[in-house]
């Protein structure tokens, strides 16, 4: 009968003995004694009861079990998986691929006709995936990383493998090697790195072992590593209390546990008199040497549990009674949904209750303090932070220097573009002339697109940034003159003449002159005023030396557009006449001639006249 992992094995089979005593029930997966496997292998003499074999996919390779002639198949299979992404790895359940279903079947058949019966129907065997993703694409790769640094060929490199591990994986398991000091810069193994090769467990767990003896007593430290390198539900994600119920158990995990502890006990290093007495308050910092990068901070309550921050970044909810902590050592985080995720995506499944002392001695690597700058709202502002990681153990306002806030300008630009500054009437009007007449007329004419602005930043706005990253206020920022500064020389002096701010209108008046924003090239500039300011206007005046022509807003009495041209000598011969006609009679008391070729432009009514 094959099961997913040896925690099934072992309950399956107790379920069996329950209720069929005339059999010999029998498990078989890695975590028992060879002694034990070799005789399960070898079959059961004559005479002896039937016997029911449970077991993992250890039996579903080539070895054949004389006697089995029904093979009963759950269809699922566990393995490793790694969340590179989020710094998640484990054991997952799936569904197992048809070539594992085809290998289990055959140890039905190895002497003879034999009986598989899969735990599925036709039509989800038939959309398994014919064969299972190769392991090293899934895996966490720091103990193959490990012994291809002690054989000398760093990464892999030279071997030829059927299939290469994935560059993001082996560069993450490089990276992890390194933080435990098992390799060089090269990629060789140290001889700390050595040493951990030499201990049968996951190199993050083998340091735990190899450090966290000396501090907690060895047997402590081999029991911690036990537990989190087997196949062991641990309830509550509760790696003390798990350890606790260990000690008192008879059971098949028990007893699995009690061998691989006495067997890690062998390579633990002796205890030094300064080690204190061993308590199970001491279990996180084991698992903290194992997985520094996931000391975790309480950062929210709920009434269902509580989420906690990594010093990875990853955030990840917990029940109770790990929730009551403020720091934990993590072992184990799963994806996840629901109520204990706590909207975080992950769960922690096995953790550990940690000091903040105990944090830092266990991952004293990861604290930095040192001040932070970031732009919020429209200026820089700074905090001297104390962190574990992305753990921020405290913050304090400090005085922005301009060494510190200068990266942060640079960021909040690149993330907010010029829109970090308060653009004045003036610098944005100074903006669109310019931008105007590099449409227009070209170089020497500076372009002053967001683009080019922006790549030039320093040319035009290098004493603004300097005053931005002491902490003034953008808006406090004058944009023209530094604006002023792009302007060509000795050009600069026919700014006026070819891009005026205002237009002298026929009345008298020096009316604004919008220009067209700068990304709108093929906009005419407007000049708003009112129709009676320019009557016998014929010649509509251009800028840019002539080559752009100013399009008119003619407006009401109340300022609202009569007509809109480019062309004044058109629009008095022509449309004229119906304006006209429609208004004379809605404002009577401003002019309405005939004729407005001979009439006085004014910005008066009739009842005053010009002056």
């Amino acid at each position: 009968m094959f099961a997913p992992g040896a925690r099934e094995v072992s309950e399956i089979a107790r379920l069996i003995r329950q209720d069929a005593a005339e059999f010999d029930v029998r498990e078989l997966h890695g975590q028992i004694p060879a002694t034990e496997q070799d005789a399960v292998i070898r079959g059961r003499d004559s005479g002896q009861p039937p016997r029911i074999i449970v077991t993992t996919s250890l039996a579903e390779s080539s070895l054949t079990v004389p006697g089995v002639r029904i093979v009963v198949d759950s269809c699922l299979s566990r393995h490793p998986q790694r969340d590179a992404a989020r710094g998640m790895s484990g054991l997952i359940t799936t569904g197992s691929p048809r070539s594992s279903a085809v290998q289990r079947a055959g140890r039905a058949t190895r002497q003879g006709p034999g009986t598989v019966i899969r735990c599925i129907d036709e039509r989800t065997y038939a959309a398994a995936p014919a064969r299972p993703a190769p392991e090293i694409v899934t895996t966490d790769l720091a103990d193959a990383a490990l012994l291809l640094a002690c054989w000398g060929t760093p990464g892999g490199v030279g071997l030829r493998m059927i299939d290469p591990p994935p560059a993001d994986s082996l560069r993450e398991a490089l990276a992890v090697l390194r933080a435990l000091g098992a390799i060089d810069a090269e990629g060789r193994a140290t001889p700390a790195g050595r040493d951990l090769a030499r201990i049968p467990a996951d190199p993050r767990l083998a340091r735990a072992l190899r450090d966290g003896a000396p501090i907690v007593g060895a047997r402590l430290a081999a029991e911690v590593v036990a537990l989190l390198s087997g196949d062991i539900r641990i309830a509550e994600a509760d790696v003390a209390s798990a350890i606790a119920g260990m000690r008192g158990r008879r059971g098949p995990d028990a007893q699995r546990w009690t061998r691989e502890v006495d067997r890690l006990l062998r390579y633990a290093p002796p205890e030094t008199p300064a080690a204190r007495r061993p308590s199970l308050d001491d279990a996180g910092v084991v698992v903290a040497l194992a997985f520094p990068e996931r000391v975790a901070h309480r950062v929210e309550r709920s009434a269902d549990g509580a989420t906690f921050l990594l010093a990875s970044g990853t955030r990840a909810g917990v029940s109770a009674p790990l929730a009551d902590t403020e720091w934990l050592a993590v072992a184990e985080v799963a994806r996840a949904a629901g109520r204990l995720a706590a909207g975080t995506g992950a769960v922690i499944r096995s953790a550990a209750v940690i000091s903040e002392s105990q944090m830092e001695q266990a991952a004293g690597h990861l604290l930095t303090d040192r001040v932070e700058a970031e732009f919020v709202g429209d200026r820089v502002v700074a905090r001297r932070e104390r962190r574990v990681g992305s753990i921020v153990r405290s913050s304090v306002p400090v005085r922005v220097t301009a060494e510190d806030g200068h990266d942060a300008v640079r960021r909040a630009i690149r993330d907010r573009g010029l829109d970090v500054f308060t653009w004045s009437d003036a610098a944005d009007g100074l903006r669109r002339r310019l931008g105007l007449l590099h449409h227009a007329v070209g170089a020497p004419w500076p372009d002053v697109s967001d683009a080019a602005l922006l790549d030039g930043l320093d040319d035009w706005l290098g004493p603004e940034l300097g005053t931005l990253a002491t902490g003034t206020r953008a808006g406090r920022i004058d944009l023209t003159p530094a604006l002023r500064r792009l302007l060509p020389w000795p050009a600069a002096s026919d700014l006026d003449t070819l891009a005026p701010e205002r237009l002298e209108v026929p009345s008298g008046s020096r009316v604004r002159i919008t220009y067209p924003p700068v990304d709108d090239p093929t906009a005419q500039p407007v000049v708003a005023v009112k129709l009676q300011e320019c009557f016998g206007w014929a010649e509509t005046p251009r800028l840019a030396g002539g080559r752009v022509p100013v399009l008119f807003h003619l407006l009401s009495p109340a300022g609202r557009p009569l007509a809109v041209t480019s062309d004044l000598a058109s629009f008095w011969s022509g449309p004229y006449t119906q304006v006209r006609a429609e208004m004379r009679g809605r404002y009577p008391k401003h002019p309405w001639p005939e004729d407005p070729w001979q009439t006085p432009p004014t910005r008066h009514t009739t009842r005053r006249p010009q002056r």
